[in-house]
């Protein structure tokens, strides 16, 4: 089975916000979808936390490399795309698209083997995921209302971030947490994310300390991104210092740029993205190499179906990621796929048991958020 072409299909109209400074609008395209055609008229479908010019630009770019190559083995035509681009800048624009064309190869292999993911990553220890709800903050009086609807849809486990939080002041930030936590009850889990790789990031290590101790005292799961994400150091001394687990890494792409701040001591969970981290085959070298450090790995997952259908499978082959980031409310997520993603009684998501991902796409609803015409994506089915 040989590569005949790779398309993108940028996705618009309903993206959600994210809670950034430079406030994301419907029409922003933030992810791309990857779709790989083979000679076997077999298609893989991958996605890219990038927009689809520049996904189509890395395409033209990589087209030469990509192009009769073999469709079933993700691992090795990934490596040879990254060997072969170090010049154009690692880690940017390109690694990203080489995330989504290396989730559709695993969709692709998978598909051939006629086996889920889960298993060609060498085995499930689980057969079901908890998904924790990711959600943005509100204004204190606000967050009781953004968290009740989807708690009434079976999530035990939320996290929040973003918005006013760590922008205004201590009394705030706490009044926020102080209500997610009544509203989702002392039972749940309840995570705090600060967003701090948006722009201008305005707080520092002291700010981090003083708030990871208001954070325990709310029985608060873990603390995201409470630093700027280069500053390695001042995440150690938090990490050392604080109550509650550490978590980060979602900015960072290739084992190669997370083995200092696993060796260093910096998290107590590492966060990639499998959208743009490298995919499939460089989130489990991540994973493996987090577990040596004894660090937790539990996956980014702000992106679509696509996105999500590959952390349940990494976690699936991962033996301590027991959850899963859930986007509610997006289009990407709850629309893209054919059959929509079902929480069970206990409030989990079980690891697909078909072929390759196990996700089929929604061509109309592809259609529908790429603007592309349905006629134009006949081939794809």
């Amino acid at each position: 089975m040989k590569i005949r072409e790779i398309r993108a299909y940028g996705l618009r109209g309903r993206t959600p916000e994210g809670g950034w400074s430079n406030e994301l609008q419907p029409e922003d395209c933030v992810h791309t979808v990857i779709a790989v055609l083979t000679d076997a008229g077999v298609t893989g479908w991958g996605s890219v936390f990038t927009s689809e010019e520049l996904v189509r630009a890395s395409l033209s770019i990589l087209k030469p490399l990509y192009t009769g190559e073999s469709a079933i083995e993700p691992e090795r035509v990934s490596e040879k795309l990254h060997q072969n681009t170090f010049w154009l800048g690692r880690g940017g624009s390109i690694t990203h698209t080489i995330s989504g064309i290396d989730i559709a190869l695993w969709d692709l292999f998978g598909k051939a083997c006629n086996q889920p993911v889960s298993r060609l990553l060498g085995g499930r220890y689980r057969e079901r995921v908890r998904p924790y709800a990711s959600l943005l903050m509100r204004e204190p009086e606000q967050m009781a209302g953004e968290l009740l609807p989807v708690k009434a849809q079976g999530f035990r486990a939320f996290k929040i971030g973003w918005g006013p939080f760590g922008r205004r002041d201590a009394r705030t930030d706490e009044a926020i947490v102080a209500a997610a936590r009544e509203a989702i009850g002392p039972d749940n889990l309840l995570m705090v994310d600060a967003g701090a790789s948006d722009a201008f990031w305005p707080q520092n290590l002291k700010w981090a300390l003083r708030t990871a101790d208001m954070l325990a005292a709310h029985n608060v799961y873990w603390f995201e991104e409470a630093l700027h994400p280069d500053a390695l150091e001042d995440y150690v001394v938090l990490r050392r210092a604080s109550k509650i687990p550490i978590s980060g890494g979602e900015v960072l792409t290739r084992r190669q740029a997370f083995e200092p701040w696993l060796r260093a001591g910096a998290f107590d969970i590492v966060q990639p993205d499998v959208t743009k981290c490298g995919g499939i085959s460089e989130e489990r070298q991540i994973a493996r190499t987090a577990q040596a450090y004894g660090v937790r790995f539990i996956p980014h997952g702000w992106n679509t179906a696509l996105g999500l259908a590959a952390d349940l499978h990494l976690a699936a082959a991962s033996p301590q990621t027991d959850l899963v980031e859930y986007l509610t409310g997006s289009s990407f997520i709850d629309e893209l796929p054919a059959r929509p993603f079902q929480l069970d009684a206990d409030g989990y998501l079980p690891i697909p048991e078909t072929p390759g991902l196990g996700i089929e796409i929604s061509l109309d609803a592809l259609a529908e958020l790429s603007r592309t015409p349905r006629s134009d994506l006949t081939d794809l089915a």
